[in-house]
């Protein structure tokens, strides 16, 4: 195919966070227990997704395996490409998960800390910060600001904790710690976690409330990631003359690196109205696009009825994304990993994630299996876009696409 046939080519990538299919083979290896968050969700009587099932999401090999009794079918004759992606990087967390669908696989995983961080990397943030630290724990965000804010409040401490990812969080009320000030305590810290300490990320949690019975985290969170190990899809399209527009928190999953364009949101339902505004927009390239809420409000929470209206949400909106595709655009929806909302634990899981493709020249009722790696997705997207390929992934180009 000529390079002056993809011109006008866009491709909308939307990564519905934690919204895994089922547990890969190596779970046991992650502390896991047997997961499927699409399955779990459906438990709760709330799950509505004609859209999505009638793209193919059901069709999706194994996407029905779980522990759970469902009433989910698949469609007769879906009508998008799909399939199942397995990752191949050492985690299950936001960071790895995005690198990967982007191109840049992670051998190695990133320190975690079960039993808090050690004393060399406290005491030097105490020193650089000028506050004393609480909790330095493993713990659950909403729990940490009811156990330790009113203390906080008191000492001007700053609540520092972790979870079962590779993060360093740092929790603070807005009326003690401005929202820069945090933003800069973070980057400080963001210094220190390097080498063997270099955390996938550092995450800013700020939060409000008169006391303990009414503290609340707002929307300014805010993540400061490592940089790629490695060339990601996002560079090499930047590098290339292509668009790259980030909606959500892909502007800090990759540490700021490889966007022309970037919009912030406040949550789901912003994130899929700027994703659509952007339909309108004349670019040639990638819209990336992040739902954290399935994530950060649902899954860590274990509220399964949350998490399937959260994704019913974005499924009532599914059309008119799709209404606002031109010839030759691509939509991809996947996940970065699963975070099952019915298991005890709180925690990411290691599961398969979804690739669901629509578009007005995609192959109605394409499966491409079981895919041995995310990379696919930009293998893929780099070659419908005709930018030069990372050597990462297959591209699935030739299948999905009528001729």
């Amino acid at each position: 195919m000529s390079e002056s046939s993809r011109t006008n080519r866009r491709v909308f990538l939307v990564v519905l966070d934690s919204f895994g299919i089922g547990s890969e083979p190596d779970w046991p290896d992650f502390d896991d227990e047997p997961s499927n968050t699409l399955c779990a969700c459906a438990t709760s009587g709330y799950l509505d997704i004609p859209n999505l099932t009638r793209l193919g999401l059901l069709n999706i090999d194994g996407a029905l395996e779980s522990p759970y009794d469902v009433d989910l079918a698949p469609v007769a004759h879906p009508e998008g490409a799909f399939a199942r992606l397995r990752e191949k990087s050492a985690g299950k967390d936001t960071t790895v998960g995005h690198w990967e669908m982007a191109g840049v696989i992670s051998p190695k995983r990133f320190p975690t800390y079960p039993n808090g961080f050690p004393p060399e990397v406290i005491e030097e943030f105490e020193r650089q910060t000028g506050r004393g630290v609480l909790c330095n724990k493993p713990y659950s965000g909403t729990e940490v600001i009811k156990d330790y804010g009113e203390e906080q409040l008191k000492t001007g401490d700053l609540i520092v904790y972790t979870s079962a990812d590779s993060v360093f969080q740092i929790a603070a009320h807005e009326d003690l710690v401005p929202v820069e000030q945090l933003y800069e305590y973070c980057r400080i810290a963001r210094k220190i976690l390097t080498g063997d300490h270099g955390v996938a990320r550092v995450i800013a949690r700020p939060y409000v409330g008169a006391d303990a019975s009414n503290f609340k985290r707002t929307p300014r969170r805010h993540d400061f990631s490592l940089e790629p190990t490695g060339t990601t899809m996002l560079d090499q399209l930047k590098e290339h003359g292509y668009d790259v527009l980030s909606v959500g928190k892909i502007y800090d999953i990759f540490a700021h690196r490889g966007m022309t364009d970037y919009v912030f949101t406040s949550g789901n339902p912003e994130g899929i109205d700027k994703t659509i505004e952007r339909t309108a927009r004349d670019f040639h390239g990638l819209c990336f696009t992040n739902l954290v809420d399935t994530d950060m409000i649902y899954g860590h929470r274990n509220d399964a009825v949350g998490y399937a209206k959260a994704i019913s949400y974005f499924d009532s909106k599914l059309p008119e994304l799709l209404a606002g595709l031109r010839e030759d655009d691509l939509l991809m929806i996947s996940a970065d990993h699963g975070c099952d909302p019915v298991t005890p634990s709180t925690d990411h899981s290691r599961e398969y994630v979804p690739w669901v493709i629509a578009g007005p020249r995609v192959k109605a009722g394409t499966n491409l299996g079981t895919r041995p790696t995310f990379a696919d997705i930009s293998a893929t997207i780099l070659d419908f876009l005709g930018a030069p390929a990372l050597g990462v992934g297959t591209s699935h180009l030739d299948e999905i696409l009528e001729a």
